[in-house]
């Protein structure tokens, strides 16, 4: 049996890399998620890896299973957000020893994915966005697409007066007919405003409206999709699998978003989209940045029988997200037509670049000897 026998820790404020050894020398590389990942890497060795060091290197649902409970105390985003480190280093671990893809170890293949390409800005001009979007469909190939409607969390205040009303179908319109069009209100209306936004985005043909109220207020989401045709969806930042039961069962969405790296780990990402599918729900998981998110969320479609159309894919480049530079050899992010293929190398497929961990803030956990 491999055991697991050191855990390292790469970080800078946005970015935590681990690097798993086993007791008898192979590795795995994973990564926590991403934000404040400098806190989430303090946290992995004092809440992770206590528990992980010495343990089954192969057991990880069972491990995780254990950590969650030793951890019972201490719930919570953050150690979720630690516990993903150790999850996504174990599935690489096993994947490189096996010689498969992640994907093959959960029953898929490496295939090629529909992405959409999604926007992050809210402080660009509906003419500003609705042009990029054209180049990047003549340029790449795009035929989905996400934008930002509302402010964050913004209790129906817009990011300026009027940019709702006049992004919607500013782009709706230029992008026209046989385009997916997706906008994300990332927590900001109030039931009432929302069902009025949902009522323009109906009417200029959008088919997919996220996170239309506080993320938080389940009753407030139903509320918003019953009242409207267009599917509502969300629990990008839900991690407790208690209120993933409740949001599925009482059917606050009709699209299911959970985020691997905010879910704590591949393990239990797929237990909410087993949930999803024995309620009919597609699971169209959250990925807003190219870090190895993106990467596993691409693994994990390629398994999923209720996957949704696509592949959530961050179109913001140095200019808002330097901090994604460099995170890896070569371009594992390659646009050819809309899509994107899942990597076919041992574990998840990519390698993180030794320059950005010499950068980087180390941190070590053994076991005893």
């Amino acid at each position: 049996m491999n055991k697991i026998a050191r855990l390292e820790t790469y970080s800078n404020t946005f970015v935590c890399f681990v690097r798993l050894t086993t007791d008898s020398g192979d590795v795995g590389w994973g990564q926590t998620s991403t934000y404040n990942a400098d806190i989430t890497a303090t946290v992995f060795h004092r809440q992770v890896a206590p528990w992980a060091l010495g343990a089954d290197a192969f057991d990880i649902a069972g491990l995780v299973a254990h950590i969650e409970e030793r951890e019972h105390k201490y719930p919570g985003s953050y150690r979720c957000r630690a516990l993903a480190g150790l999850d996504t280093a174990m599935w690489d671990l096993r994947g490189r020893i096996e010689g498969k893809p992640v994907v093959e170890l959960i029953g898929g293949r490496p295939r090629r994915l529909r992405a959409y390409a999604s926007s992050m800005k809210r402080d660009i001009t509906p003419e500003a966005e609705a042009a990029r979007f054209l180049r990047l469909r003549d340029e790449q190939g795009f035929d989905a697409f996400k934008w930002r409607v509302g402010a964050e969390c913004g209790r129906d205040a817009d990011e300026w007066p009027g940019r709702t009303e006049a992004i919607v179908p500013t782009i709706a319109r230029a992008l026209g007919a046989g385009v997916a069009k997706l906008v994300d209100a990332n927590s900001g209306f109030s039931p009432r405003r929302a069902i009025e936004v949902g009522r323009l985005l109906e009417a200029e043909g959008v088919g997919h409206f996220e996170e239309p109220c506080p993320y938080w207020q389940f009753e407030q989401t139903k509320e918003v999709a019953d009242a409207l045709a267009v599917d509502i969806s969300g629990g990008e930042q839900d991690w407790d699998l208690a209120a993933w039961a409740r949001m599925i069962e009482m059917r606050a969405v009709d699209i299911v978003q959970p985020d691997v790296m905010y879910m704590g780990g591949l393990a239990r990402t797929l237990e909410v989209a087993r949930m999803a599918a024995a309620a009919g729900l597609p699971c169209t998981p959250h990925s807003a940045n190219l870090s190895l998110v993106t990467i596993c969320t691409m693994h994990l479609l390629g398994v999923l029988p209720n996957a949704g159309k696509y592949l959530e894919f961050s179109i913001e480049g140095p200019d808002y997200y330097p901090w994604q530079q460099g995170l890896f050899l070569g371009d594992p992010f390659a646009i050819d037509g809309g899509c994107v293929t899942i990597p076919a190398g041992p574990g998840w497929g990519v390698e993180v670049n030794p320059a950005w961990l010499e950068s980087a803030s180390y941190q070590m956990s053994a076991a005893s000897p």
